[in-house]
Formats: structure tokens, C-alpha cells, sequence
């Protein structure tokens, strides 16, 4: 039979359960678009810049189970969005890239957009393809959707030269997609010398990543089995409920809050679970493993990096999981750590951290503690929560707790501003029933903010919560401490109303924390027709966090020791004589 590339693009897509495309049409994909138009099964977006359309992309894959795909012009389509394919490659999130692609059957050189793309993409994504004909495209889909969800999940590129698109070709079958891909299961023996350090452990631990967020009533079962505390990466904070007794918080080293630091400060043997010990995860490398440790991950290639384990288990983290249980009950094994006084301590620790956030409201600024209180009380417990890159992303992780599983969304290891509006937008895509709430900082916010049309345009009531500063929250901080100045992190005076009326969307501002409870019911109210509401908020940054505190600890405590003299005397110095 004769088809067209794009026909054959658009089917391959339908079959591997493809709901939303991102991008910008260009002359080098109008034939693609055009056969996405033509889908009952799929719907092709515009945004305003192909960096908003991968970050939206990234938001369907973490959020949902379909995979986030972007379909984008060679040489600029594709140098913008490589920071949003970045994010997806450092943070484990699948991502479909499909390109189109100069003409390879003119003979012509020096086109529009000709670049050799496989030098630029290569290093963040799992593969590139350049396809040839037409009878390997939609196979050609079919294994970059395997490869983009299989082991340690990433993104994948598509390049579909422009004469593929457009013309006819022969193929011999539109063959329907099957999965081949069979998930790592655990091996036993190794699952038993896990068990054996775990029983003989007085005081496990368990430290859970974005990995194991499939697996989160497993993780709960484990936990109540053992007694043991449980503490999450950043990115896997929604790993586990932070309204079970035994959640700690993120981390359990320097940059923790007390219950994680106390929880853990005696722990023998740490089940470490889809983590890879990242510099962000674990505060600058500022925590203390125990000898017996044991990493289980969906990729071996994360082992004994940073930290050596005494078991490595390559597998999917829930089927480890219920392997675990499945040999702790072979064993009959019952846990003598004092569940009580342990949950009542955890418990302790949270109230009086909070209880330090949240001493009297203010009537001229608002606080962290009391937002992020009201916040909490006001939206569903499925609600999902997306942060950007900065100071109020570790404020968030400390003061907000997550309940449901995905329920936070944050751009990690490859840390990127810019994330949270367009990340938020493909959330709700692909959660139309579900509250999606945005905090992000005004540096980051002035990145993507014009996303905001693509919400308004196709009625996606987001609540999108600015955290309005004027600086550049956590980097002037960290020049605030050691260098008593901030060089080029004090941003221009910016009228967030003016960006919401430019964008179509419903403006509020909260000035104090008086005006919390009706301003966030009234985000709530408008943003439920279908409307995205974008809320000025006038932020208190002047407390630091305890993951601020922890990682210029942690670093400051690797320096040479003349070099930390000169560090703390230059501080010294610049706050004393300014």
C-alpha cells in the first residue's frame, strides 16, 4: 500500500497511545500537522516557544500514563527545546522528539534549517534516529516509544526528512503496536541478603526517589513492617504519603528538617530505593550512609557512584518492594523497634519546625508557613502541585505536604527555570478533573510566563502562585551569605497584572497573610470554570530553609582548610565593613 510519512507518523503515534502533541508548525512539519488534524485520537497544540512545548510534554509523562511527545522543526525548533528534553533526560521522564527534517533528495546544501542534529541531541537523549523510508517509520516510533519507557525512562528523537512527509511511499504493513519490553524482576538471593540486613538491622531506614513512585502502597506496607522511617529525594517526594506517621520529610542528612535528621541519626542499614544519590537529592552530598546499604534501581548504572552499597539489585521498584515483603513474611518476621515512640518523636519534629513558620501572621508580607497551611487545607488531597527551580522550591518541599502519588512535579538534577507554568500545563491536560497548582518563583516565572495563552486558549484553569521578590531568590541568598552582595540576581520591577491581562488569565494578588483563606478561595472558585488564574504573591524570603543550610554546610565543610579560612574571613569582612 501507499502512505505518506505523516500518515504513517500520525498512526504510529495513535497506536502507542499518543493523546497531546507540542510545538510550533514550521515548513519543515506542516505535513505532519496537517495529518494530526486529521486524528480522532490526538490533539496537536501551539505554544508560544518549542521550550514550553517540551517541559509541557515532560508534565503528561510525569503525571499520567502517556507518553509526552513534541513535534518540532529542525536547527532553532530543536536548539529550543533541548532544555526541556534536558530536563526529561537528567530527571528520568520519557519523551517522544519528533523533528522534521531537511530534504535528503534534492542534492541541495545549505537549506533552511540544516543541521546535523544527531551532534546536538545525542548527549540528552537515550537515542537519535534519522529515518530513510517510509517502511521504517512507524517501527522506527514503535522502538523509540520502548526505548524512551524502558529501565531508567528518558527521551527519544525522531528526525523525518521533509520528502518522507510529503510524498507517497510503499509499506507492506501497518502493523498495530505490541509491547515487548519485560520489566527487570528482582533477583531472589539478592532479595534474601537484602532481608538479612534488614532484619538484623536496630534501626532501618528507608530512603525513596521518583522511582518508586509507582509503588507507593508497597513502600507504606514495607515501612509498616519494619518500623522504619521513611525519607524521600526531592524529585520523589510524592513517593511517600507525608500524612503517614512515618514520613520524615526529604533527605536525612544536613539540608533535612529535624524529623528526618533525628529519625535517621542512628540508622544501621538504609533500603535505598529508585534514588541515585544525586547532589540535589542528598544536599551536596551532605548525609551520612550506614555501611549496610542496600540500592535497589531500575538501572545498574547508578550503583556504588557516590555511595558503595553492600547490595546492589537491579529491578522495577515495586516488584523489589513486594519481594521484600514477600521474604519478611516467609520469615514470620516481626519488627521490636517501638513503633509509638518513634512516630510520636517524627510527629514532634514536624510540629515544631512548622510551629517556627507559622508564629503570627503578618499584615504587610506574606509568610511561608501560613500559605503554604491555607494552601494545604483549601485543595484537594489528589491535587497536584508543579514547582519551578528556586528558593520556593525548597519551601515547598518543607512546608507542603504531599499525599497522592505524582502529587509533586519538579524539575531536578538538570534543575532548569522555566518549568513549572508550561510543566503545569501539561498536567492538567492530562488531568482535566484534577486541581494543578503552580508555585514558582518571579525569575523563573518571567521564562515561560507567556504559556499562560496556551492555558487560557484551551480553557486550562491552573493556579499559577508567583512568588514575587525581585530577585533571584535562592542564588542571591547564596551570594547574600559568603559575599554580602548580589551581582545580576536583582530583577527589574515587573507588573505581574499586566502579564495576566496580556495572557487572558483571572489576576490576584495577596499582599498579607490576612487575605490568604479569600484570596486562595477565590483562585480555587475561578480557576475550577476553566480559567488560569495567575496570583501575585508578595513572598517573605528572609528565613532560610533547612536545605539551604545544609548544602553551603555540606560544601563548606569539604574546602581545603585554607580555603574555608579565606571563605569565612571574606564574610566576616564583607558584613562587618560592608
Amino acid at each position: 500500500m501507499k502512505k505518506t510519512g505523516s500518515e504513517l507518523v500520525v498512526h504510529a503515534l495513535e497506536q502507542i497511545g499518543v493523546k497531546f502533541t507540542f510545538g510550533i508548525p514550521g515548513v519543515h512539519t506542516t505535513e505532519i500537522y496537517d495529518a494530526l488534524n486529521n486524528s480522532e485520537l490526538i490533539t496537536p497544540l501551539l505554544v508560544t516557544h518549542e521550550g514550553g512545548a517540551a517541559f509541557m510534554a515532560d508534565g503528561v509523562s510525569r503525571s499520567s500514563k502517556n507518553i509526552g511527545t513534541i513535534v518540532i522543526v529542525p536547527a532553532a525548533g530543536t536548539t529550543h527545546a533541548m532544555s526541556g528534553i534536558g530536563e526529561a533526560f537528567l530527571d528520568g521522564s520519557p519523551m517522544l522528539v519528533i523533528s522534521g527534517g531537511t530534504r535528503r533528495d534534492s542534492g541541495k546544501h545549505y537549506q533552511l534549517h540544516q543541521l546535523d542534529l544527531s551532534k546536538i541531541v545525542q548527549g540528552i537523549t537515550k537515542k537519535y534516529s534519522l529515518i530513510e523510508k517510509h517502511e521504517d517509520i512507524i517501527s522506527s516510533i514503535y522502538e523509540a516509544y520502548e526505548i524512551a519507557t524502558s529501565g531508567e525512562p528518558g527521551p527519544v528523537f525522531i528526525e523525518i526528512p521533509v520528502e518522507l512527509q510529503m510524498f507517497q511511499g510503499n509499506v507492506s504493513d501497518m502493523k498495530n503496536y505490541v509491547r515487548k519490553y519485560q520489566v527487570p524482576k528482582p533477583v531472589s538471593i539478592e532479595i534474601k541478603k537484602a532481608v538479612d540486613l534488614l532484619v538484623s538491622a536496630k534501626n532501618p531506614g528507608l530512603y525513596v526517589g521518583w522511582g518508586s513512585v509507582d509503588a507507593a502502597e508497597s513502600i507504606i506496607k514495607l515501612a509498616d513492617a519494619l518500623n522504619a522511617p521513611v525519607s524521600t529525594t526531592l524529585q520523589g517526594l510524592s513517593s511517600f504519603p507525608a500524612n503517614h506517621p512515618l514520613h520524615t520529610g526529604v533527605g536525612f542528612g544536613l539540608s533535612a528538617v529535624p524529623a528526618g535528621q533525628n529519625a535517621f541519626k542512628d540508622c544501621d542499614c538504609l533500603l535505598a530505593v529508585g534514588v541515585r544519590f544525586s547532589e540535589l537529592a542528598t544536599g551536596s552530598y551532605g548525609i551520612t550512609v550506614p555501611e549496610n546499604l542496600i540500592h535497589i534501581d531500575i538501572n545498574p548504572d547508578v550503583f556504588n557512584k557516590n555511595y558503595p552499597a553492600k547490595v546492589s539489585i537491579e529491578s522495577d521498584a515495586k516488584l523489589a518492594y513486594d519481594a521484600i515483603l514477600d521474604e519478611l513474611n516467609s520469615r514470620k518476621f516481626k519488627s521490636s523497634i517501638n513503633k509509638t515512640a518513634l512516630t510520636e518523636k517524627i510527629a514532634k519534629d514536624k510540629k515544631a519546625y512548622f510551629d517556627e513558620w507559622t508564629k503570627e501572621k503578618k499584615k504587610d508580607i506574606v509568610s511561608p508557613g501560613f500559605f503554604f497551611k491555607e494552601l494545604r487545607s483549601q485543595i484537594n488531597d489528589d491535587a497536584f502541585m508543579v514547582v519551578d527551580d528556586g528558593w520556593h522550591t525548597f519551601l515547598a518541599a518543607e512546608l507542603f505536604p504531599v499525599h497522592k502519588p505524582k502529587g509533586f512535579i519538579s524539575p531536578t538534577d538538570f534543575n532548569c527555570m522555566g518549568f513549572c507554568i508550561p510543566a503545569s500545563i501539561g498536567t492538567k491536560l492530562s488531568n482535566p478533573d484534577k486541581q494543578v497548582v503552580s508555585i514558582v518563583g518571579d525569575g523563573a516565572f518571567l521564562m515561560t510566563c507567556m504559556e499562560l495563552i496556551t492555558a487560557a486558549t484551551n480553557k486550562l484553569g491552573i493556579m499559577v502562585f508567583v512568588f514575587h521578590d525581585g530577585e533571584l531568590g535562592q542564588i542571591s541568598k547564596f551570594q547574600e551569605i559568603p559575599m554580602n552582595r548580589k551581582t545580576c540576581s536583582i530583577i527589574g520591577e515587573v507588573n505581574i497584572e499586566g502579564v495576566a491581562i496580556a495572557t487572558g488569565c483571572h489576576f490576584i494578588s495577596i499582599d498579607n497573610d490576612l487575605q490568604l483563606e479569600n484570596k486562595i478561595k477565590e483562585a480555587r472558585e475561578i480557576s475550577a470554570s476553566g480559567k488560569p488564574v495567575l496570583v501575585d504573591v508578595n513572598i517573605d524570603y528572609s528565613k532560610k530553609t533547612y536545605l539551604t543550610k545544609g548544602v553551603v554546610k555540606a560544601n563548606l565543610g569539604r574546602f581545603p582548610l585554607n580555603e574555608k579560612v579565606r571563605f569565612i574571613g571574606r564574610a566576616v569582612k564583607r558584613h562587618l565593613f560592608g
